[in-house]
C-alpha cells in the first residue's frame, strides 16, 4: 500500500492530531486513527491521492472546537484556511479536500461531490456493532449526565433507529465494504432489541466503572 509523503505525516501527527485531544471520547486520538487508517485502505481500493485523502481524514472532526451541528463545514474552513497544506496541495486539491471535509458528515442529504468526500464519510463510519454502540454510550455520557442507565437505554434505541436502521438517514457510498456488511448486522440487532441489551450492559458497565 501506498504510504503518505513522509514530511506531510510529520506536519500532521505533530501539528493536527494532538488537537483530538481536546474532544469527546467518540472523536478522540483513537477515532481520528481509525478513520485515517480506513481512508488509506479505501484510497489503496479505489486509486485516490493518497496525500490528499490522509490530509482530509486528519482534518475532518477539527470543527468539534465549534457547534456540533455545523462542526463538517468548520472544519472545510479550518482545512482551507491552513497556509501551511500549500506546502503539499494546488489551489484546486485544496477545495475538494475542503468539500470532502464538508461532506462527511452521515446526515448530510446529498452524495459527496467527490471520491475524496466519499472515502472520508465511508471511513468515519465504523459501523462495527460494538464499536457503534460504545460511541453512542460514549457520547450520551459525556453530553446527558443527567441520564440513568435506562435513560441512557433510551437514548441509544432512539439514536440507532433514526441513524441506522433500515428507515434510517444514513448512506454508504462505496458499495461492498465491510461497513456494509456491519450495517447489516447492526439492523439485525436493531430488529431485536433483546438481543442487544447484554451488550449495552457490559459495555455501560465497562464505560461507567471507575478508574
Amino acid at each position: 500500500m501506498k504510504n503518505p509523503s513522509l514530511d506531510l505525516v510529520e506536519f500532521i501527527e505533530t501539528q493536527i492530531l494532538p488537537q483530538y485531544q481536546q474532544f469527546d471520547r467518540a472523536h478522540n486520538m483513537e477515532h481520528v486513527t481509525r478513520v485515517i487508517r480506513s481512508s488509506l485502505q479505501l484510497a489503496q481500493q479505489t486509486g485516490a491521492d493518497v496525500d490528499m485523502v490522509y490530509a482530509i481524514a486528519a482534518y475532518h472532526d477539527l470543527g468539534l472546537t465549534g457547534p456540533r451541528a455545523i462542526h463538517h463545514l468548520t472544519s472545510g474552513k479550518i482545512l482551507m484556511a491552513d497556509a501551511r497544506l500549500k506546502r503539499w496541495f494546488s489551489p484546486e486539491q485544496l477545495r475538494l479536500m475542503k468539500e470532502a471535509v464538508e461532506d462527511h458528515r452521515a446526515s448530510a442529504s446529498r452524495a459527496p461531490r467527490s471520491i475524496f468526500g466519499k472515502i472520508v464519510a465511508e471511513a468515519d463510519r465504523d459501523l462495527e456493532p460494538n464499536n457503534v454502540i460504545r460511541r453512542t454510550i460514549q457520547f450520551g455520557l459525556a453530553n446527558y449526565a443527567q441520564f440513568d442507565r435506562e435513560g441512557h437505554w433510551q437514548r441509544l434505541l432512539q439514536h440507532l433507529e433514526e441513524k441506522y436502521s433500515t428507515r434510517g438517514y444514513i448512506h454508504l457510498w462505496i458499495s461492498g465494504s465491510q461497513n456494509e456488511r456491519w450495517l447489516n448486522e447492526l439492523r439485525e440487532l436493531i430488529e431485536h432489541p433483546n438481543n442487544m441489551r447484554p451488550i449495552f450492559d457490559k459495555i455501560f458497565d465497562d464505560e461507567t466503572k471507575l478508574p
